[in-house]
């Protein structure tokens, strides 16, 4: 065998959370799916991958493809621990980014605080420039001003620079100019102009999208030149590819200059691992349920494709900042295996969202950690087995873990510690539902109709708690939960997103101008995901429109056909809009017009999948080999521990039937069946749950 073709043999993907790293890497010479997983390493992350890449018994010298998603890029925002950055901005518009929308979430919240944007205001720089809502020129750009500021952010020591001009995404050649120059006058600073980002309407959440994207990106830049770095000396002579919110993948240089694109990075390659899950299954309607160590994130598909959103409120919607660009419509909470559980006001008990992170981490890892979490609950209800956590890799302290429940918690409020391990993970369950209500009940949906794919290393552990709590009645646990949205990587494809903002109302649409604006993108996209990889196969391409009722304010982005404006099909343009509008809130007005705010599109490049394999049949009981033997479990405070149990996962076959409380154990995660559950193992190794009462 050649280098070439080994070379051309190994797919890397590489997951870092908050908590955990996880490698999956497929061999496409062998067919074989290798994983590999350990303790992130917050101090240089790139240590942490390269020791599950050898987990996992691979080496970059010998790959085609690095797949990656971080947490870098949320972590920066959501901990305010970026660069310093200023704005630069249309004279007039200084103080938009500040005042935001005026809108008062909580209206009778004493407490209540606004948003505070990570652009300070003595930071923000006015431009005479300006131009009007159709693009057209109204005051030139002042290239004099220009270096006053330039000047200024010298001697501020400014690190990161956002520019933003009023209608740029009409006509973008004021920030071309404003950008061209402030890389030259000062090559050491990251510029981010909003052309680049968003070229949607609403001045606002476009301000906000830069000034977050300059503010994580020299930190990003510096990351992905850390990991390019090490790539070449360990002469990787592949692409290397980071994935994007829309569970799509791009290049990495391209992610050094739109870092704000990977926000959701290793989330959404979850959700994307689920999406290729209904598929291979014939699963139409799923919630996606990732609950790792540091938090849980709920997306969902219907009609086996994910929904998306527009944009997001980073921080929540009360006090967070906007994001506005295509991305998988994901929620999130402060819930993991490694979130505190302490004692709150009144006596209450609280988990979350504080997390023990992967240092000092929970309790039980014996690292340092003091303080109760999610985990330690789990371990000292006989849900893990101390000797076998990670294969038996990282041996768990119970004495550790009953010690600081007692300490923290139990003592103080005069409770048992089994009683306190068992409210927090019910309140752990009940937070973590309200997520996943967050991506159904608020979009028009009922979470009863769609089965709960749960995966993480602490998703099969929770899954059927949660799938009480919300009536779901059916639960899977994909193979290896525990590195599944590395696996979602594997099977992601190389993706494009475009939008552009144009106002029309839908009757009187200039449907010439309409096909040229979306046959220029796709050109783009096309040349973008075709120059991205030599691994690209067919190029898919998906249209799509922002929509509202003539007098509405805000739209809903709404799919179409790709010739339907090419067609003049005006009626169906409109029943999809009625339908989407129906359903997200419950009503439509057919009689009333409709307009058109913005016209969307994306391109994929298919990328090389790897092949779905069964498992090999079985009969209704399992075999001996799978038989781990029993365990004592805590689920009922009036039965207290109950004999239950325990299987090798790996050892079962296709249509193996388990009958709750059991406990299905692998290397990086545990399956709970609670009782009077049932679980059968399909055809290609999921665990499907059938769950009591739902």
């Amino acid at each position: 065998m050649t280098k070439q073709n080994i070379a051309a043999s190994l797919r890397i993907a590489a997951d870092v959370g908050g908590t955990f790293t996880d490698v999956a890497i497929f061999d496409d010479e062998g067919q074989v799916l290798s994983l590999g997983k350990t303790l992130s390493t917050p101090a240089r992350l790139v240590e942490g991958i390269a020791t599950g890449v050898a987990k996992a018994g691979g080496d970059f010298a010998n790959a085609a493809l690095f797949l990656h998603g971080t947490t870098v890029a949320i972590n920066t925002l959501l901990e305010r621990t970026g660069a310093r950055t200023a704005l630069v901005i249309t004279a007039g518009f200084r103080d938009i980014y500040e005042i935001g929308r005026v809108n008062r979430p909580e209206a009778y919240n004493l407490f209540f605080r606004k948003h505070v944007p990570l652009v300070e205001r003595a930071l923000r720089f006015e431009v005479s420039e300006r131009r009007a809502a159709d693009g057209s020129l109204i005051r030139p750009l002042d290239m004099e001003e220009l270096e006053q500021i330039a000047c200024a952010l010298e001697a501020e020591e400014v690190r990161a620079l956002a520019i933003l001009f009023l209608h740029s995404y009409r006509d973008p050649s004021h920030e071309i100019a404003a950008r061209a120059f402030f890389e030259a006058r000062l090559p050491h600073l990251f510029v981010s102009a909003s052309h680049e980002l968003s070229q949607e309407y609403r001045e606002f959440e476009r301000a906000s999208t830069t000034a977050a994207n300059a503010y994580v990106g020299h930190q990003v830049r510096h990351y992905l030149g850390e990991m390019e770095q090490f790539l070449k000396d360990a002469e990787f002579p592949g692409s290397f590819l980071v994935v994007q919110s829309t569970g799509g993948l791009y290049d990495s240089a391209l992610a050094r200059r739109e870092s704000i694109r990977m926000l959701e990075s290793g989330p959404a390659a979850g959700v994307v691992g689920a999406t290729a899950l209904c598929a291979q299954i014939g699963l139409a309607n799923a919630i996606a349920f990732d609950m790792g160590g540091t938090t849980a994130k709920a997306g969902v598909i219907l009609d086996g494709q994910p929904l998306m959103a527009g944009g997001a409120m980073i921080g929540g919607y009360a006090e967070g900042l906007p994001i506005q660009i295509p991305m998988l419509d994901i929620q999130e909470v402060g819930t993991g295996g490694g979130s505190i559980a302490r004692i709150g006001p009144g006596r209450s008990l609280r988990v979350g969202p504080r997390s023990a992170g992967a240092v000092p981490g929970p309790v039980c890892y014996g690292n340092g950690g003091v303080e109760p979490t999610v985990t330690d609950a789990n371990l000292v209800l006989g849900r893990l087995a101390a000797d076998r956590f990670l294969g038996g890799e990282m041996p768990l302290d119970v004495a550790a873990a009953r010690d600081a429940i007692e300490a923290h918690i139990g003592g103080p409020l005069g409770l048992g510690v089994e009683q306190v391990a068992e409210g927090i993970l019910r309140i752990a369950a009940a937070t973590m539902s309200n997520v996943v209500k967050r991506v159904t009940t608020e979009r028009g949906l009922d979470a009863r109709d769609f089965a709960l794919i749960a995966y993480g290393g602490a998703g099969p552990l929770h899954a059927a708690l949660i799938a009480r709590e919300l009536h779901i009645a059916r639960v899977i646990i994909p193979n290896a939960p525990g590195h599944f949205s590395a696996y979602g990587m594997l099977v992601g494809d190389l993706r494009r997103d475009y939008v552009r903002t144009r106002f029309a109302r839908l009757a009187d649409a200039p449907i010439e101008e309409f096909n040229t604006i979306w046959q220029q993108m796709e050109a783009e996209g096309r040349a973008a995901v075709r120059d991205a990889s030599p691994f690209i196969g067919d190029l898919r391409v998906q249209h799509g429109a922002d929509m509202r009722y003539v007098g509405q304010e805000h739209a809903v982005s709404v799919d179409l056909p790709g010739d339907v404006f090419a067609r003049g099909d005006i009626d169906t343009i409109k029943a999809k809009f009625d339908a989407v509008h129906q359903q997200r809130y419950g009503f439509s007005a057919l009689a009333e017009g409709a307009e058109i705010v913005s016209l969307r599109l994306s391109v994929t490049g298919v990328m090389p999948k790897p092949p779905l394999e069964r498992i090999a049949p079985g009969e209704a009981t399992p075999p001996d080999a799978a038989r781990l033997g029993h365990h004592q479990v805590y689920f009922d405070p009036l039965k207290g521990f109950e004999q239950t149990a325990v299987y090798r996962r790996s050892a079962l076959r296709a249509n193996n039937r388990i009958a709750g409380p059991a406990l299905i154990e692998e290397h990086a995660s545990t399956t709970v069946i609670l009782p009077e559950d049932v679980a059968v193992i399909d055809d290609f190794g999921n665990i499907i749950i059938t769950v009591r009462g739902a």
